[in-house]
């Protein structure tokens, strides 16, 4: 398999255990575990996962002053930033209408990408994102009637705030390998969500035992192996590329959901589904440079994989 379709299998991969996430929170808040004890057990867990592992295959760990500063700001900042605004939103706007303001952010990556780093916009590209975010609006099935405009600019924050963090993993990721910086980024979100959930006294471990098993499957799925094969995927593919394939994630959700809790899909749903599929294979279709001829920030660590 060569480095672009390995690119596109990991981000899927990547989307697909992200997708498990909301599903195991189900059960995790169902065994009596709170918001912010689960994203620190998620995060703390995942950080162990993962330097058990670079001590087993013996990577190297150690890392500059100025590559640690990034991957903290990553972690630390980054990903408590968005998951505050995304969680905060869903105060204002129901969940369904949340999820479609924040899954434009592959329209941010892009933007970003060209603006700053003065990445050449593919036109493939554009259409495929304009055609997923059609059937996101299918599949999620919203109204725009009534719109919060608090909650939608707190969900519009999240997504711009992920498409920032999938830039700067793109640039962090020609200085270190993937494995690491995921290890380095889960420490630094444990520790923040730690001190966030003792300064708000909101962490508290006496939920039932079973509810250690979905809190572990986010752990290890939905961050360990997520976050690991989307870095990857961002190094061979690009982050905007990366980010248009993964809006794949909610008709994971979905389908699984309907698997699970006997969920019925219209229609309308499905055919949204479908314009998701047809907008990640115009992406695939779309792949610009081949292997042989690719150059840029994605290919300077493909030689030690």
């Amino acid at each position: 398999m060569n480095r672009y379709r390995s690119g596109v299998l990991l981000v899927l991969i990547s989307a697909s255990s992200f997708a498990l996430m909301p599903i195991l929170a189900v059960y995790a808040y169902k065994g009596q575990a709170n918001l912010y004890t689960v994203l620190f057990l998620r995060f703390a867990l995942a950080s162990l996962l993962l330097l058990a592992y670079l001590l087993y295959r013996k990577k190297p760990v150690a890392v500059k002053l100025t590559l640690l500063l990034k991957l903290i700001f990553i972690g630390a900042i980054l990903y408590t930033l968005q998951s505050s605004l995304y969680f905060a939103s869903v105060q204002y706007i129901p969940v369904s209408l949340q999820a479609l303001f924040f899954y434009t952010y592959p329209v941010f990556v892009a933007i970003i990408a060209a603006v700053i780093y003065k990445e050449k916009l593919n036109p493939r590209l554009l259409i495929a994102t304009a055609i997923a975010l059609t059937g996101m609006c299918l599949v999620i099935g919203t109204s725009f009637h009534d719109i919060n405009l608090p909650g939608a600019f707190l969900a519009l924050g999240a997504a711009g705030v992920y498409a920032v963090y999938l830039n700067l993993s793109n640039r962090v990721l020609k200085e270190v390998l993937p494995d690491v910086a995921t290890a380095y980024i889960s420490l630094s979100a444990a520790a923040a969500f730690l001190v966030i959930g003792s300064a708000t006294h909101s962490l508290n471990f006496s939920f039932q035992p079973a509810t250690w098993f979905p809190i572990v499957g986010i752990a290890f799925f939905s961050t360990a192996i997520a976050i690991l094969t989307l870095f990857r995927g961002i190094e061979l593919l690009g982050s905007t590329r990366a980010s248009i394939l993964s809006i794949v994630e909610p008709l994971v959700t979905i389908t699984i959901s309907s698997l699970l809790f006997h969920d019925r899909l219209s229609a309308i749903q499905w055919g949204g589904g479908l314009l998701i599929l047809a907008g990640a294979f115009i992406v695939i279709r779309s792949r610009g440079q081949t292997e042989e001829n690719q150059t840029g920030p994605c290919r300077s660590e493909s030689n030690q994989y």
